[in-house]
Parts: C-alpha cells; sequence; structure tokens
C-alpha cells in the first residue's frame, strides 16, 4: 500500500515545516514539498494533514506486556497489556519487561506476547530478567538471550528496593558484563534496565561500578527516577556524568512524593543536563504500589501506557519545551539508547511508524509499520481478542 501525509507540519524530530510525507508498505520512501499521487504506482491512499503535526511514532521502553504486581496477593495481578492500550497513545515500539513477580509470570510468556503484539501490527522487543536473583533467563544465561533471542535487547534487574533480591555490587556488576558482551556479540544495545527503588544507596554502585572497572556508566539505564526528588538530583548527576535518566510518566495518587513528569523535566533542564540523555517510559500494565515506612502495602493502581504521550502534552502545553524538543525524550532518545534500528524518526528509509497530533496535540492518526492503526481519533485495528 502506498500513502501519502499531505500538508503536515513535520517535526522528525528536528522541525522540518510543512511536507508531504511518502511511504511504500512499511517504510518511508521520500519528504519534499509536494508529493503527489502516480496512479502507474499502483493505488494510493491520501491524507489531507494540513493543521497537524506529523511525527515520529512513540517509543515506550518500559511496559508490563503480561501484566504485572501482585505485591497484594493475587487478586492484584494486572492484566496483560492489549494492542489498542498502546496504538491509541500513540505507541508503535514498545519493550516489555517482567516485575516483581517471576513466579507466575515468565519469560517464555513475555516472548511470545512481544511476538503477539508483532503480528498484530507494532515492533516489539522485551528484556531478560526480573526483580530477581538469578535472574530468569530464556537460555540459561543473558548474554546467550541476547544473542541468540532476537526479540531481547537487554538485561533487567531490580536495584535499593525491598521486592528486590539485594543483588550485590560484584553480582551488579557480573549481570551488566554479561549484557554488555550479549550487545557486543550480538549487534544490540546490551544494556542493563534497572528498575531503582527508593533506598538509601540510590545510584551510588553505579557510579561505583562505572569507577571501578571496565563497564561504562552508558551500560545501565535505570527508571522511575523522579520516584522522589532526591532520587531525581542522583539521576541528574547520572546524566551528566553520560548516562541516561528516564523519567516514569505514570505518576498515581497514592505516591505524591513522586516528582511529576513536567517538573522533572524542568529541574533536568535548569541543572543542565543534555536533552539527548532524557528519556520517558510508562511502566504501563505494572502496578503502582505505595509503602509506607514499614514496607507495608498502603495502595495500588495500574500504571497506564497513555501516561507517557500525556506528559509529552503537558510538557508542550505548559511551555516547558517546544514539540521539536520534547520529543525526543520518546523518540530518538530511546531509538538511539537502545539502538532500535530504524526507529524514532522520520526519514526516508526508516519504518513508517508515524503519529499525527492535531492542532491541539491529540492523536489523530496513527501509523505502525506503514499501517493505518488508528484514524480520526479511533483505533481501526484491534488486537485478536479485542471486541
Amino acid at each position: 500500500m502506498i500513502r501519502i501525509l499531505k500538508n503536515g507540519h513535520v517535526f522528525a524530530p528536528h522541525d522540518m515545516g510543512v511536507k508531504d510525507v511518502l511511504f511504500v508498505g512499511k517504510t518511508v520512501v521520500r519528504i519534499a514539498d509536494k508529493i503527489d499521487p502516480c496512479p502507474a504506482y499502483g493505488e494510493t491512499e491520501v491524507y489531507d494533514v494540513q493543521g497537524c503535526y506529523v511525527v515520529p511514532g512513540f517509543i515506550d521502553q518500559h511496559v508490563h506486556l503480561i501484566g504485572g504486581g501482585g505485591e497484594g496477593g493475587f487478586a492484584t495481578r494486572t492484566p496483560e497489556i492489549m494492542l489498542t492500550d498502546l496504538t491509541t497513545a500513540g505507541i508503535t515500539t514498545v519493550i516489555g519487561t517482567l516485575g516483581t513477580d517471576n513466579v507466575t509470570r515468565h519469560m517464555e510468556a513475555l516472548l511470545a506476547k512481544a511476538r503477539g503484539l508483532e503480528e498484530e501490527g507494532i515492533s516489539s522487543w522485551i528484556y531478560s530478567g526480573a526483580y530477581s536473583i538469578p535472574n530468569p533467563t530464556l537460555t540459561g544465561s543473558l548474554r546467550s538471550d541476547i544473542v541468540l533471542i532476537d526479540k531481547v535487547i537487554g538485561g533487567k534487574i531490580a536495584i535499593v528496593d525491598h521486592r528486590s533480591s539485594q543483588p550485590t555490587l560484584q553480582e551488579l556488576a557480573r549481570l551488566a558484563a554479561e549484557a554488555r558482551v550479549g550487545g557486543m556479540l550480538s549487534g544490540k544495545a546490551g544494556v542493563l534496565h534497572l528498575h531503582v527503588g527508593d533506598g538509601k544507596r540510590k545510584l551510588d554502585w553505579l557510579f561505583d561500578i562505572a569507577a571501578q572497572t571496565e563497564i561504562p556508566i552508558t551500560q545501565f539505564t535505570p527508571t522511575h527516577l523522579n520516584k522522589n526528588k532526591e532520587l531525581l538530583m542522583e539521576g541528574i548527576k547520572f546524566a551528566k556524568a553520560g548516562g541516561m535518566l528516564d523519567i516514569t510518566t505514570s505518576s498515581p495518587a497514592v505516591a505524591p512524593q513522586r516528582v511529576q513528569p513536567p517538573e522533572a523535566v524542568k529541574l533536568c533542564i535548569e541543572a543542565g543536563v543534555p536533552l539527548d540523555r532524557i528519556t520517558m517510559s510508562s511502566d504501563g500494565n505494572g502496578s503502582m504500589p505505595a509503602f509506607n515506612e514499614k514496607g507495608e502495602l498502603i495502595g495500588l493502581i495500574a500504571a497506564s501506557p497513555r501516561s507517557t504521550y500525556e506528559a509529552l502534552r503537558n510538557i508542550v502545553k505548559t511551555g516547558i519545551l517546544p514539540l521539536e524538543d520534547a520529543l525526543k525524550f520518546i523518540t530518538v532518545n530511546p531509538a538511539r539508547s537502545l539502538k532500535l534500528p530504524n526507529k524514532g524518526k522520520i526519514q526516508a528509509g526508516y519504518d513508517a511508524d508515524i503519529v499525527v497530533l492535531d492542532k491541539d496535540l491529540y492523536i489523530r492518526h496513527v501509523f505502525a509499520k506503514g499501517r493505518c492503526m488508528v484514524s480520526e481519533y479511533k483505533a481501526v485495528v484491534k488486537g485478536t481478542f479485542e471486541k
């Protein structure tokens, strides 16, 4: 299928002005001032998006594809994600992860879910691992998972959290080394993705590993760094040292100490963090528990994948950043950090993952690998078991 988006203001994510965008099948072919259909090339769908913004599809690097939670018992296990939960939020690329529970949820199920979402129309990868040590894998080692399984781009572990296995500095360094070598052998990012709790050590061990070993700080991608202001300050230090700072956009009322995404971004800017070292992710379908000082559960909700788009819109609407800059957090930055091929930009040769925002920044159309998933604000492609 040939599709042309006409008269839209293209942010690729850099500002290209008003352009037409042509994509054939799954791939962007041309961006120009004027592109007209050519009957000789076959049927062409033309979308007039005058007055709208044409931007890259969003990348969410932390989603519980098969659900998460369970900290309050079996009834608190969150459900699997559905295709339209993602596409109606503009998400065309998703990275799946396990969480606290790797007893009733397994790496095999996570891999199957990622493959299922791919078949339904979006792009998906996963991290190998969970909160615990030993780290659950598919092949018996993190290195082998990254090398041998196409969907695995890195590892996952939890630190400074009472639900983690309390990994030692040496265990953490060893996992990072395994991920790094796996990435080198496979041409992937080989990152170690870290759930960061609110423990007193914060990111100390990441700085220690970078200082005391040969593992660079870029090997780690810590998330939930806006859990509280003290942790965010550590995250800012981490980003200024060359790492990536990931802001969780799902911010429940049960955790009032969490720094809301617009404020977190503002603090990063004021501290001089380069914009290319900031990412945002939703923690979608993970549980968002709140615990008291005794470690007792006092509140719980499920995180929404839509929160990342909502954070983007709030950052732009409140004047913290222009659209061109705010888009980087959920497009080109995670694509670069995670080495996702042909993702994060509107560019000839790249995947036709495109979101069309209206003048008020509401999602009007979504295309994933060239296929129209959302049209005129409504999902037109649904998952296998969605009504």
